[in-house]
Formats: C-alpha cells, sequence, structure tokens
C-alpha cells in the first residue's frame, strides 16, 4: 500500500506533469534534512518527551494539511494533461512538499526510532553518522518518488481518455489531505 507522501507525489505527477511531481519530491526530501538535524541534535528526543509540545506540532502540520484539503476542494475539477491548465508554480509545489514533511512528526519520530540502531561507528562523530544515514535516506525517497513520477506518464494517458476520471483526482486529494491530517493527530 503507498503512503501519502508517495500518493501525493503521484498526484501531482498527474495533475501537473512529471517535472512537477520530482518539485514536490525535492520539496518532501529536503524535509528530511530538518529531521536529520533534530535527531543529530537530540531535539527530536525532548519533543516527544514533551506530549504539549508533541500534540502542538501534531495540531500544526493537521492544520495546514486541512487548509490544503480546502483549497484541493474549491480548485477546479479539470486536468488537462495536454499544457492547457495553468500548472502550479514549481517553487509552490516544493515549498509543499516541505513543509508537508517538516511538520509530519511521524517521520521525526522514525528517525528517532531507527537512526540510532544504524550508527556504525564507536569512533567517529554520531552528528554525521546521523547526517551520512539522513543523506542515504534523502537519496531513496528521491529515487522512489521519481520513479512515482516518471511512471505517472501511464496514468496520464488513462485520464486522456477518461475525462470523468478528473473529478476522482480531485477528490482523491482532498481526502489524502484529510486522511494525512487525520493519520498525523491520531497517532
Amino acid at each position: 500500500m503507498p503512503g501519502p507522501d508517495i500518493i501525493y507525489v503521484l498526484l501531482q505527477s498527474v495533475s501537473n506533469g512529471k517535472k512537477y511531481g520530482i518539485v514536490a519530491s525535492l520539496g518532501l526530501v529536503s524535509g528530511i534534512i530538518v529531521h536529520t538535524t533534530l535527531v543529530a541534535f537530540g531535539v527530536s528526543a525532548l519533543i516527544n518527551q514533551s506530549p504539549k509540545l508533541l500534540l502542538l506540532l501534531k495540531i500544526i502540520g493537521a492544520a495546514y494539511l486541512l487548509y490544503l484539503a480546502f483549497k484541493s476542494y474549491f480548485s477546479s475539477e479539470e486536468i488537462n494533461i495536454q499544457n492547457k491548465v495553468k500548472k502550479r508554480k514549481v517553487l509552490s509545489l516544493f515549498k509543499q512538499g516541505f513543509i508537508m514533511n517538516v511538520v509530519n512528526p511521524k517521520v521525526s519520530i522514525f528517525f528517532l526510532a531507527f537512526f540510532p540502531g544504524f550508527l556504525y561507528s564507536d569512533t567517529q562523530n554520531t552528528v554525521m553518522q546521523f547526517y551520512v544515514l539522513g543523506a542515504l535516506f534523502m537519496i531513496q525517497a528521491l529515487l522512489i518518488f521519481s520513479i512515482v513520477s516518471i511512471s505517472s506518464g501511464y496514468f496520464s494517458n488513462y485520464i486522456q481518455n477518461h475525462p470523468k476520471m478528473n473529478a476522482n483526482i480531485k477528490w482523491a486529494k482532498v481526502l489524502v489531505f484529510i486522511g494525512i491530517a487525520c493519520f498525523i493527530l491520531i497517532s
């Protein structure tokens, strides 16, 4: 089952094109730098030990995603793969992906739970080891997201031949944003 980030990248790729899906991917992946830094310097551990701060981060993240769902709900259903629809700005997609990743406390918890187990040296600087692990994670995530963006062309062909899919994609965006928001709040 694809995760919410992959679904988000797929929807951006289908709605705006492969290039835009890759830009959204770069935004999502860039957020990993923040999580890596938080784990490397122990801030994630402090956030995890403060239920009020963790709840505040969850609420902020969920509110942002609900805002995106609201914007998607009131957007046009038309998705025209032949460039007749005004494309979203590249910087806007990058920022949206970055913010989605940064405000998702699940990513920070994942890094806090798994990264320390993969430190590979007792003699090397721990902070550098965390950044190496973060870079490896970024590379693999970008590779997977890029594959999703590039392969979205097959899905785009289907949409061109089935125009009623546009409404389904719009509602999928709305539901993905609401679903991720709920997932963040209840986790």
